[in-house]
């Protein structure tokens, strides 16, 4: 598996070198922009007409910059993400090396972005679905309808946007290729429907979330074939089920993964790990805790982050 993993790496690396972006100009309205050839995206604000192979790519937040990084296209800027870093710690150095900072991601600066002459931008209606008239006239902006759960789907429209659907077809199979040598691993199907899976992440300023089916880190468990336990079905919408401290135990499973979101002490993890009830859960008596970087697990969303977490769920599952 670790063989497999190196040529993953190697082969997203070669790839990442020789995929050279070649394109039209900056605005999507410009004299520039026009003369260069075109496709049109479906998107969630419409059809949009973007480059067939842009240059100067902005990206507005954690998803579609891990879609571009996944992709091998490096854009000429990106919102920070809230990391001491900016950009996600997993995310390779150097493939972020360069990229301009255009604010935060709920507020980007859309003076900087116009600054950089995009020849496209990618970001969702959930996130900047406010900002589309004024961005839209930079430059041709494709927008998902939302993030998280439906990453699959969303990877699909960068990669028609950046012109790399092709890529995208061989990106997934890898992923998929990838999740079933995981299965495998972990003893084949039947043992991995066995082992019930809870994933927990403690956030500043909030409740307890334990995580549902419909979410990013969800559907990861689940190309794995993990089994959930019965509170996954009680989360809001699919999303997270959420507890306070005096309620932990509701997050029980054979195995339990956690994260933080902020401050441990402010996001509870300190008062919650540290209580009996916690000391009382199955995974936490039989050492199937397994304490996971947020950035990686829940901000990351894309296959770039996915494949690492695969790494990790079978390194802690099989030890």
């Amino acid at each position: 598996m670790r063989t497999r993993t190196l040529l993953l790496t190697a082969t997203a690396a070669t790839t990442a070198l020789a995929l050279t972006a070649c394109g039209a100009g900056d605005a999507g309205d410009s004299t520039e922009a026009a003369k260069g050839s075109t496709h049109t995206v479906k998107t969630a604000m419409g059809d949009v007409k973007v480059p067939d192979a842009p240059k100067r790519v902005v990206v507005l937040d954690t998803a579609e910059l891990d879609s571009a990084i996944t992709l091998g296209v490096k854009p000429v800027g990106a919102t920070h993400a809230d990391v001491q870093s900016g950009f996600l710690d997993y995310l390779p150095k150097d493939e972020v090396k360069g990229i301009e900072d255009v604010g935060a991601m709920m507020t980007p600066n859309v003076e900087a972005i116009a600054g950089l002459k995009p020849d496209l931008i990618l970001t969702s209606k959930i996130r900047h679905e406010k900002l589309y008239p004024q961005l839209s006239k930079i430059a041709p902006t494709v927008m998902t309808e939302n993030t998280g759960y439906p990453w699959k789907e969303n990877f699909q429209v960068h990669a028609d946007a950046l012109g790399k659907k092709a890529e995208a077809k061989q990106v997934v199979e890898e992923y998929e290729t990838h999740a079933a040598d995981v299965t495998e691993a972990l003893g084949g199907d039947a043992k991995a429907a066995a082992t019930k899976v809870n994933v927990v992440r403690f956030v500043e300023g909030a409740d307890i979330r334990i995580y549902g089916r419909k979410n990013y880190i969800a559907t990861i468990l689940k190309d794995v074939g993990l089994g959930r336990p019965a509170v996954a079905d009680k989360a809001v919408d699919g999303f997270s089920y959420d507890v306070s401290p005096e309620k932990i135990d509701a997050a029980d499973a054979d195995v339990i993964f956690h994260s933080t979101y902020g401050d441990p002490k402010k996001a509870k993890e300190t008062q919650t790990t540290g209580g009996s009830l916690w000391k009382g859960l199955k995974a936490v008596e039989d050492g199937k805790v397994f304490a996971v970087d947020d950035q990686l697990w829940i901000q990351g969303i894309g296959y770039t982050a996915a494949n690492k977490i695969l790494d990790e769920l079978q390194a802690d599952l099989t030890k």
